[in-house]
């Protein structure tokens, strides 16, 4: 089961898939900011009975991690995140000051991920990889068994992420979409970190910034 909420300002994806066997589950990118949007996230998983088992960050832009201190606490879980991406992690609470964003809530990250790791809940698996240009340390997260990838914000339904911020590389994004996202097969669906989710086919056919045919 995969369950998408739409949270913040910035219409920020938040993931939470769980094992249907077990209800063992994950939460990738918090970016619940408005407390009601914290509590429609809990209600959820307890009204569904999982555990969550981790918190995972794709990357570490402020839309993405407004929850992770009340995830963390609520569930009591560790939060992941590449340690490449703690560069822009340390300077959330300056950018929500830049935002005029207030009642972020700074909490710590409790281990680095990176490229080849595998996160296992129940019978569920998903694989790292590393998928710089946006952020960093930008991840995702592959499930092959039911052929579906997190992808954070490198690609969209019709775009691909900004790469205008700090610490982004355009290059790079393009190279992470074309040697990494590309290479899946085209029927996997790709759960971005905003708007609705597309096929690692349509965006090969169609995408005006990286299209193959």
């Amino acid at each position: 089961m995969i369950q998408t909420f739409e949270f913040s300002p910035f219409h920020e994806n938040t993931y939470v898939i769980a094992d249907d066997a077990t209800g063992e589950a994950v939460i990738i990118d918090p970016g619940c900011y408005e407390q009601a949007e914290k509590e429609a996230l809990a209600h959820f998983i307890t009204s569904n009975k999982l555990t969550v088992k981790y918190l995972l960050l794709t990357h570490s832009h402020l839309d993405h991690v407004f929850g992770v201190a009340y995830v963390k606490r609520k569930f009591g879980v560790k939060a992941y995140l590449h340690e490449s991406d703690m560069v822009i992690y340390n300077d959330v609470p300056t950018r929500c000051a830049l935002y005029g964003l207030r009642g972020y809530e700074p909490s710590t990250i409790d281990a680095f991920l990176k490229e080849g790791d595998q996160f296992q809940f129940g019978n569920t698996v998903l694989d790292v990889i590393f998928v710089p240009g946006h952020a960093p340390g930008h991840v995702a997260f592959v499930n092959h068994k039911d052929q579906y990838i997190v992808g954070g914000d490198v690609l969209f339904n019709g775009s691909v992420g900004r790469t205008d911020f700090p610490y982004c590389n355009h290059a790079d994004l393009i190279n992470s979409i074309r040697n990494k996202f590309f290479t899946l097969p085209d029927d996997y669906i790709v759960y971005a970190g905003h708007m609705e989710p597309t096929t690692i086919g349509q965006e090969k056919r169609s995408n005006p910034f990286v299209k193959m045919y």
